[in-house]
């Protein structure tokens, strides 16, 4: 009997069909996960952006892994399967299938890409594919490096020795490779010439265009009197800080709702973070209220007066865009490119990530007037507005490609890379 594809793609009559393509650009997208999982977070809902967002003229296969994070079982009917989705293949990848290997070797080897897209530094899913293009096992004439945050000083901070190592040797495959790295924001542009100075950027912004985000906020409901309700919704690891809330709401003295949702990705973190809970003071409440499926993020965001987010570092953070589009107030740390958004009015951003700033804030937000939430919440939907406003009509691949394209005078279009595309060196 043939199996079904999961709801919202068809199945591709053909992965080998690509070679035959008449599109003129060409992009190979590798990424550890893809929907229909979501508990990889933001990077899943990045690339489901830049899918939906192609052009006719961009021709797209994404490899991914036929699993979702922390899953053993993959997804039903998916693995070693090529399906299209919103006009790319997607072809779900099981490692240890000897024949999977085989069959990408047959059809990615004679194909000339455009572009390689990778999705991490330290993921397989980006290693094996950058070396097959140093092996010329693969043909790419360029390779954009998506970090996703992971040179942020809070997250090359977790494991900082093992991945000094890795850089040390990997600075030397990527040498003299055509490498593009697509940073979101200039911070984040700086924290990759920390490690790589000569770096070549393109900062792609978003990877979201104007007509794939919610046209409007979700309309802010009559705030309730009782305790201030905060909550969490975000991976349970050392990166997202969970942690920090929890030290800090033992030290604030007014009451309090507190809600956790999300995957538990450390369990030896989790455990840390539960005996924080176990001595919760009387006048905070916290619960776990386990994982939530993404398009329900949104309407739940819409239930709490703040979002109370401290992460050691986003290269964009998609769970403040929707907790923005809910109406819901951001408090955060400073290793987000929506610090200036938060400032004008979406929320706050600490000073310092310490237990006694994020409860000083705390306070504050819990001493607030019903009227005031609701002033608050109202404002945190006209930042998402104005953010919505500035979203450019391309996603990155759009505007490398148009990057690639000569005017008349022979040169490349490099602004057309959000702007921005310089070289240093």
């Amino acid at each position: 009997m043939k199996e079904r594809p999961q709801p919202g793609i068809a199945e591709s009559p053909n992965l080998g069909d690509l070679q035959d393509s008449r599109r003129q650009f060409r992009v190979l997208i590798t990424s550890s996960y893809f929907e229909p999982g979501f508990r990889g977070g933001g990077a899943i809902r990045s690339l489901v952006q830049i899918l939906e967002g192609l052009s006719r003229h961009v021709d797209a296969i994404l490899v991914t892994q036929d699993r979702d994070l922390g899953v053993r079982t993959p997804y039903p009917g998916l693995s070693g399967r090529c399906v299209e989705r919103s006009g790319a293949r997607v072809f779900y990848f099981n490692a240890r299938r000897l024949g999977q290997w085989m069959r990408l070797r047959r059809t990615l080897g004679p194909t000339p890409f455009d572009v390689l897209y990778v999705n991490s530094v330290w993921s397989q899913f980006s290693i094996v594919p950058i070396l097959a293009v140093r092996l010329r096992v693969i043909k790419a004439r360029k390779i954009l490096l998506a970090p996703r945050g992971e040179f942020s000083p809070g997250a090359i901070s977790l494991k900082a020795a093992k991945k000094k190592f890795f850089l040390s040797i990997w600075r030397h495959v990527l040498q003299g490779l055509p490498i593009v790295w697509n940073p979101t924001t200039e911070q984040e542009a700086g924290h990759i010439r920390v490690h790589f100075p000569d770096a070549e950027v393109a900062i792609g912004g978003a990877d979201f265009i104007r007509s794939a985000v919610p046209a409007s906020p979700i309309s802010t409901a009559e705030s309730h009197g009782g305790p201030v309700r905060l909550v969490f919704i975000g991976r349970i690891s050392e990166k997202k800080n969970l942690r920090l809330v929890l030290e800090a709401l033992s030290q604030v003295r007014r009451h309090v709702e507190f809600d956790i949702y999300g995957p538990i990705e450390d369990v030896a973190y989790w455990q840390k973070c539960k005996r924080l809970v176990n001595k919760m003071p009387r006048n905070v409440s916290v619960a776990y209220c386990g994982e939530i499926q993404p398009e329900n993020v949104r309407r739940t965001f819409a239930n709490y007066d703040a979002f109370v987010f401290p992460t050691l570092g986003e290269n964009f953070g998609h769970v403040i865009l929707e907790s923005l589009s809910a109406g819901c107030p951001v408090i955060c740390s400073n290793e987000t490119p929506w610090s200036s958004i938060l400032e004008s009015g979406g929320g706050v951003v600490l000073p310092e990530l310490s237990a006694a700033a994020l409860a000083a804030r705390i306070e504050v937000v819990a001493g607030m007037s019903t009227r005031e939430r609701r002033q608050a919440k109202e404002s945190a939907g006209r930042c998402y507005m104005a953010w919505r406003s500035d979203c450019s009509e391309l996603n990155i691949l759009d505007r490398l490609r148009l990057a690639e394209i000569p005017n008349p005078g022979g040169s490349g279009v490099r602004s057309a890379i959000n702007g921005t595309m310089e070289g240093r060196g």
